[in-house]
């Protein structure tokens, strides 16, 4: 690059590179089960699988992920969507009704019902971040390259 040339001022951060940011949170801050964020006072909780995307995406603990602003909302539900993908396709949930009859999880509720079913562990759930940002970027890079 001449001296001349301006640098690229915006780098394009993709669901993936959230996924393991998330991944990131959980193994510096701890994960939590039941709720977005473990009830301590302190900026950096534990957090689930969920709530750790949210900081991701915003950079702090966000109670209600509807009120952000609608840059961060689109990153928000598309680095979530993009796990869910993974989970329904890695690690599928199937229940059964009352009369007996297996169903899928509604995908609504897969990150956080399969985040805080019994025997989860913190591992599983990084593991499960970081698998979905693999798998993102392997279906959309190119040699590496966005």
């Amino acid at each position: 690059m001449k001296a001349t040339q301006n640098p690229p001022t915006e780098v394009q951060v993709t669901p993936a590179d959230l996924l393991r940011m998330a991944a990131l949170y959980l193994r510096r801050h701890g994960w939590h089960q039941g709720t977005y964020y473990a009830p301590v006072d302190t900026p950096t909780p534990p957090a689930c699988a969920v709530g750790a995307i949210g900081v991701a995406c915003t950079g702090q603990r966000i109670e209600r992920f509807a009120q952000l602003d609608p840059d961060a909302l689109v990153d928000y539900l598309f680095a979530v969507r993009v796990f869910i993908d993974y989970l329904d396709t890695d690690t599928p949930i199937f229940g059964t009704d009352s009369a007996g009859f297996v169903f899928d999880e509604d995908d609504d509720y897969l990150p956080y019902s399969w985040n805080d079913a019994p025997g989860r562990t913190a591992e599983q759930v990084i593991a499960a971040l970081e698998g979905a940002a693999d798998e993102w970027d392997r279906l959309h890079t190119d040699g590496g390259e966005n």
